[in-house]
């Protein structure tokens, strides 16, 4: 293994969690995609799960979320996420996905895209979107954690925190598989979250998909000055007092829309080199 990982360029901080990795699961096998980077930031991130893995766990999970959830019956509102969502793959640079858009009926303020480019969007969080515009900020927000593959580096996260035993279940096909990799990615793309370890990396998540997302939206023709006011009107309708930031998953909305709007002159570039502009687009369906 050191043989191999020899012939591979890695950063120093990679380099060293992949010893820590082959250390740990000796003699289990462990197998390494290795350091990536992120697209549009160019962050590095350390990966041990291969791409058609996460995509294969995404496309099982999505089925089981569609029949234990209601689908949602308003259907304009279902046409206006395809379409909007359409707009957001259609920059999105990934044509091996395998888009699907659907709308699920809860008052869950909430929405998820899985690997392979599986979206799901809470009625819930309709009415804060108020436009198209507003939708494709939580849509290609959450596209962005699909396509930075930021559940497959959380699952490489949880194998260094856990050890041997689940890097042996999830990557090396134990009993339970299929249940616990439905759970694994489910967590690792927002459906379950865990206090500790892992709560830091995750706030860096959320920013950076804000930070792709804006983007994304902009090069599909949406405003995306309206990122930052959608985050201001996220945090006005929120039902009692949400936690501080420190004790919490996801950075404030103060934190998130402070960020989005120094990041406009940039987005402001693509939207104006936008093929076609849709601006705010229709009014969210009520």
């Amino acid at each position: 293994m050191i043989r191999a990982l020899k012939k591979l360029s890695f950063s120093p901080r990679c380099l060293a969690a992949l010893c820590f990795l082959a250390s740990a699961a000796m003699p289990v096998l462990v197998f390494i995609a290795g350091c990536k980077q992120v697209p549009m930031t160019n962050r590095k991130q350390l990966l041990i799960t291969s791409e058609q893995s996460e995509n294969n766990m995404g496309l099982t999970a999505y089925q089981e979320v569609l029949k234990k959830e209601p689908a949602a019956k308003n259907e304009k509102a279902i046409e206006m996420v395809r379409r909007v969502g359409q707009r957001i793959a259609d920059v999105a640079n990934r044509p091996d996905f395998q888009w699907e858009f659907n709308v699920i009926e809860s008052e869950t303020q909430n929405a998820f895209c899985l690997p392979g480019g599986k979206v799901a969007v809470y009625t819930g969080i309709l009415p804060v979107c108020e436009s198209e515009a507003g939708l494709a900020v939580v849509m290609s927000h959450e596209v962005a954690h699909a396509i930075a593959r930021h559940g497959g580096e959380r699952m490489t996260q949880q194998t260094v925190t856990n050890g041997v035993k689940q890097a042996g279940t999830y990557l090396l096909g134990q009993a339970k598989v299929e249940e616990q990799k439905q759970q694994i990615i489910l967590a690792a793309y927002g459906a379950a979250s865990e206090y500790g370890v892992i709560l830091p990396y995750s706030r860096k998540h959320e920013l950076e998909a804000d930070h792709i997302g804006v983007m994304l939206m902009a090069k599909a023709g949406y405003d995306p000055s309206e990122a930052p006011r959608f985050w201001e009107r996220f945090s006005g309708s929120k039902q009692g007092s949400a936690p501080m930031e420190f004790m919490s998953t996801h950075p404030s909305d103060a934190t998130r829309a402070a960020a989005l709007r120094a990041l406009l002159p940039e987005a402001m570039s693509h939207y104006e080199a936008a093929e076609s502009k849709v601006g705010l687009g229709e009014a969210v369906p009520q």
